[in-house]
């Protein structure tokens, strides 16, 4: 295919209704999202930004509407718009991501709550001391990277987004520092025993 076929191809894209794209990606030319992905990005980010008040979340989502809407037929035209259905698809998504930072906050909160109502007793103080310790010698093995990680998630209670946000590093490292950091947690406790 040469150049003039290819700008062709691409202009008769962009002026091709929706339904014809959705046709065309359900018959497997994986072009055409692009395409949708062109007219209605925007749209959806801005809508999971507002919402989330995170850009690398707000990515998330987007990438997350746009995977469901290649991967799922759930799309029915006869219920609205695909502009307004991929807003209603990224504001649930946006507010379920929402909810479960909450959620996660919220059972934290009541952790700490119930910790603070226990009284320890004696043999408790010895254990938790010991236990601390033991905690304490395991973290420092960790490099400092993945301590940030850890420490941020666990005494802070921030969500993998959020280290990543804080430490301006892409999400993927903030998930496989995690990982090795607890895996490496685990082998130094379960030998210190």
């Amino acid at each position: 295919m040469g150049p003039i076929e290819s700008w062709e191809d691409t202009a008769s894209e962009a002026m091709a209704s929706d339904a014809d794209l959705l046709a065309s990606l359900r018959a497997g030319q994986v072009e055409s999202l692009r395409t949708l992905y062109q007219r209605y990005g925007r749209l959806v980010y801005t809508l999971s930004r507002r919402i989330l008040h995170s850009d690398e979340e707000a990515e998330e989502i987007t990438q997350d509407v746009f995977l469901t809407l290649w991967k799922k037929d759930a799309y029915q035209a006869n219920r609205g718009s695909l502009s307004r259905y991929l807003v209603v698809l990224a504001r649930s998504r946006s507010i379920d991501k929402l909810r479960s930072q909450t959620s996660h906050r919220q059972r934290l909160n009541k952790w700490h709550l119930m910790m603070a109502d226990v009284s320890p007793t004696p043999l408790d103080m010895a254990t938790l001391t010991e236990r601390g310790e033991r905690t304490r010698q395991a973290l420092a093995s960790l490099s400092d990277k993945e301590r940030q990680v850890i420490e941020s998630a666990y005494y802070e209670g921030l969500s993998q987004s959020e280290i990543a946000q804080r430490f301006n590093i892409p999400l993927g490292t903030v998930k496989s520092r995690s990982r090795q950091a607890l895996r490496k947690l685990r082998q130094t406790l379960e030998t210190s025993l």
